[in-house]
């Protein structure tokens, strides 16, 4: 009966360690598993991690290129605001040319109304010339004195001439630099749109990209909060082996220990079993030499 109930207790033994080797070897299979995946999402989050470097370095050179198109804008805006000063003075100017080519053509209107009314004394003087012959020397005096003052005005009338056409000269040169200016104006304000319009779709760009950038980071911390749990089950699943294996070593040791129990007891079977035998042989020799 011992040997009948350590034989059922080394089976129940051998079952629960069959038992416990294939939950080993599952648990083995899906540390493996895990470990796979952790493999696949370490590969996944170092191919993120490349794709974060490879856009940060684009939205460096974005930034670079935004930067020096904004000094461009800065460059322009200040050439705009110069054109712009320089235009006022040119038209400050013109309006002063005007002004004395105003005043000028004043006084030339002026002169001539001088010289005509000088001319239709000099009609009447010489109308009169045959009845004033007494007169004649006051009149030579003052016709003199008349035709000196006509040789001034006609020098004031073509001094104011020359003066007029040197202004002509210059408004022609004002309204050409002014022509020339607003020309500038033009180009600088199409060239300000595309750089406007360039710099729109850079932002544009750059706002895509801060999304897709901002999208990566999501993944990569829900990603490493997945390693994290990941590794914490890997942890928790070779703590759980280590006491499996604590457990498989306590279920070996004590399988040994009934080995060598059970090899005692075998011991002692096959002694009590010689003393049967023996027993057996001298009741047959009492019983024969009794008979």
């Amino acid at each position: 009966s011992i040997i009948r109930r350590q034989r059922q207790e080394l089976k129940l033994l051998i079952a629960e360690l069959n038992d416990r080797d294939n939950e080993l070897n599952d648990m083995v299979a899906v540390h493996e598993r895990h470990f796979q995946a952790w493999e696949d999402d370490r590969q996944k989050i170092l191919t993120l991690a490349e794709q974060c470097s490879f856009l940060t370095s684009e939205l460096n050179k974005k930034n670079g290129v935004i930067k020096s198109l904004s000094k461009k804008l800065r460059l322009l805006e200040s050439q705009h605001n110069d054109s712009k000063i320089i235009l006022e003075n040119i038209e400050q100017k013109f309006k002063e040319l005007s002004q004395k080519v105003a005043d000028s053509s004043v006084h030339c209107r002026a002169l001539e109304e001088k010289n005509q009314n000088l001319h239709f004394s000099v009609l009447e003087l010489s109308a009169k010339t045959g009845q004033l012959q007494a007169r004649e020397q006051e009149l030579l005096t003052v016709l003199q004195m008349k035709d000196k003052t006509l040789t001034e005005a006609t020098d004031q009338i073509t001094e104011a001439t020359s003066k007029f056409r040197s202004m002509e000269n210059a408004l022609r040169t004002a309204k050409l630099k002014n022509f020339s200016v607003n020309e500038e104006q033009h180009d600088l304000k199409l060239a300000l749109n595309d750089v406007m319009s360039q710099v729109n779709k850079m932002k544009d760009v750059l706002s895509e990209k801060m999304k897709e950038s901002s999208k990566h980071q999501e993944e990569i911390s829900h990603l490493k909060e997945e390693n994290g749990c990941l590794r914490s089950e890997l942890m928790l699943a070779v703590e759980e082996a280590q006491r499996k294996d604590q457990l498989y070593q306590c279920t070996k040791s004590k399988q040994v220990r009934i080995e060598k129990e059970l090899s005692s007891l075998r011991q002692v079977c096959v002694k009590q079993q010689w003393k049967l035998d023996f027993l057996h042989a001298n009741l047959d020799i009492s019983e024969e030499s009794l008979q």
